[in-house]
């Protein structure tokens, strides 16, 4: 804006000069009218012609031609330059205000300049703020690269400008996109939203591959949620927050409860961020027992967290939310070194099992930091087992192999957790080397009424013979699945019916088979250390 009030200031001091020099040489001229100035002028040339007066003022005439060609050419090459000053800082203005990748506006069009937009399309202030973020996108970047991710981002702006013709659509950054349009009747909108989930995860193609992605998507209406636009943005985004929490391609309406629930949430953190600064988060230990003898060979470390506020809360929760703001790597650690700590006291045949993030898994040096641990304790490293879910081992798995061989270099010994809920259970097993599997309960809990379920946990047990491989099961909760899956040859077991997870003072009593067990008031969890 300075250098086009520059280059308009210019133009009008130019102007100015322009008619001051006209002025007066109409003034000029009017007095040699009146007064006979060139036959005067020629007279005395002629009288003085010793003087050469006749050259020196053809001289001056040509200095005074060149002089006006000069002024020409420059005034020509200055608005030349000044158009071009134009035309670059129109460019950079439209590269601050639009993300070069995609051609949306971009964050800062939608907090400076999106407003005016919005009143122009959009005078009766009858709009819908959506917020959408692609679900999945990671690891489609991490398999086709970045140069497919990109496509793939360059395709998703192309299909919402098709979904919002007569709207605006901007690239936040990342696969954060908003959209805005016409408000609909709450039964059209959320129809609407469900065509766009639907439009967005439709397969692409991107070099030659098919490639999907979920969407999640939170949308607020003006002008009953606000009137503002960045007001109405922020209420989209806590319920886009609100729909990813409640699963894949899910789409939510915001509503006032979520502002409660997002204010809560930051209570939360910040009480998360203290308890673990005052290490108030504990491991409790679950049994896991040989199923053919009944003598317990595991205890699994579980993170429980008990609020002075909210009482226990779920680790389901709590887990999740030290994932999210990076605080993972610190809650795994404390509890590790707590759980080896108590595993020292224990007797020198049971073993500690410790549950490990997906999220902690992009760690090169994860393997060195828990053996680290084990100095610093002096448990043994082939009492400590790392369990390990396919989630976590399908982002990289070169880094994940790295992480498993130096584990195993050092003995100890590596679980698959969760087996059959991932991503290619078989070809995992395939490319690296586990120790135990452990069946998800979700397959305990039904096969002995579900005829599938039944032939994949008798399929496992059978694979994990074959590969040489200890089976356990997660989630025994009666002693019918206790004794099906000891006639399929399970070897280990653990669940709400052969043990809760407890406190440490309580582990020596349970192993002498004495005292009462406390009861784990983090309902049915059965969530890691990390």
């Amino acid at each position: 804006m300075r250098l086009i009030a520059n280059f308009l200031e210019g133009k009008n001091r130019a102007r100015r000069e322009a008619i001051i020099i006209g002025a007066a040489t109409l003034i000029v001229w009017v007095l040699a009218h009146f007064g006979d100035g060139y036959e005067r002028l020629t007279a005395f040339v002629v009288s003085h012609e010793d003087w050469e007066l006749d050259e020196l003022i053809l001289a001056l005439m040509l200095a005074g031609v060149a002089g006006h060609v000069y002024a020409g050419r420059r005034l020509w090459d200055l608005r030349r330059e000044s158009n071009a000053r134009l035309v670059a800082e129109s460019k950079a203005r439209w590269i601050a205000y639009h993300d070069y990748l995609t051609r949306l506006p971009n964050r800062r069009f939608l907090e400076e300049r999106a407003q005016e937009e919005v009143e122009h399309l959009f005078p009766d202030h009858d709009y819908t703020v959506h917020a959408i973020d692609l679900d999945g996108f990671k690891k489609i970047n991490d398999l086709i690269g970045h140069a497919g991710g990109d496509a793939l981002l360059v395709q998703t702006a192309e299909r919402l400008t098709d979904l919002f013709p007569n709207g605006l659509v901007f690239r936040l950054g990342g696969d954060e996109f908003l959209a805005i349009c016409r408000r609909r009747t709450p039964e059209d909108q959320e129809r609407f939203s469900l065509e766009v989930v639907e439009t967005l995860t439709a397969p692409m193609i991107i070099e030659n591959s098919h490639a999907e992605v979920g969407a999640c998507i939170g949308f607020a209406t003006a002008p009953q949620d606000g009137s503002n636009l960045k007001d109405l943005a922020e209420l989209a985004d806590m319920a886009l927050y609100s729909a990813k929490r409640t699963g894949r391609n899910m789409v939510r309406a915001y509503d006032t409860s979520m502002k409660e629930e997002m204010s809560h949430r930051a209570a939360v953190e910040n009480r998360l961020r203290q308890a673990l600064q005052k290490r108030e988060i504990t491991p409790f230990y679950q049994p896991l027992v040989d199923l053919q003898t009944g003598e317990i060979r595991a205890f699994e470390a579980l993170a429980r967290w008990h609020d002075q506020q909210d009482g226990f809360i779920s680790p389901d929760i709590f887990i999740s939310m030290a994932e999210d703001i990076g605080l993972i790597m610190d809650l795994t650690e404390q509890l590790l070194l707590k759980a080896c700590e108590d595993a020292t006291t224990w007797p020198s045949n049971i073993q500690l099992a410790v549950n490990l993030s997906p999220k902690m898994m992009i760690d090169r040096l994860l393997g060195i930091r828990i053996i680290r641990v084990l100095g610093q304790t002096g448990l043994a490293p082939q009492r400590l087992e790392i369990e390990i879910t396919e989630s976590a081992l399908i982002a990289d798995l070169d880094l994940a192999k790295t992480v498993i061989r130096d584990l195993r270099n050092a003995g100890i010994k590596v679980v698959l957790d969760d087996f059959g809920t991932g991503y290619s259970s078989l070809s995992q097993l395939s490319n690296l080397y586990f120790d135990k599997i452990k069946i998800d309960k979700s397959f305990v809990a039904t096969f002995q009424s579900n005829d599938k379920q039944m032939n994949i946990v008798r399929t496992v047990v059978a694979l994990g013979k074959g590969l040489g491989i200890t089976i356990t099961a997660e989630g025994i909760e009666n002693a019918s699945q206790m004794e099906a899956l000891k006639q399929l040859g399970c070897r280990y077991g653990q669940g709400y019916l052969i043990g809760k997870a407890m406190p440490q003072e309580q582990v020596h009593a349970h192993l002498a088979g004495v005292g009462p067990q406390q009861t784990d008031t983090t309902a049915a969890s059965s969530s890691g250390c990390a």
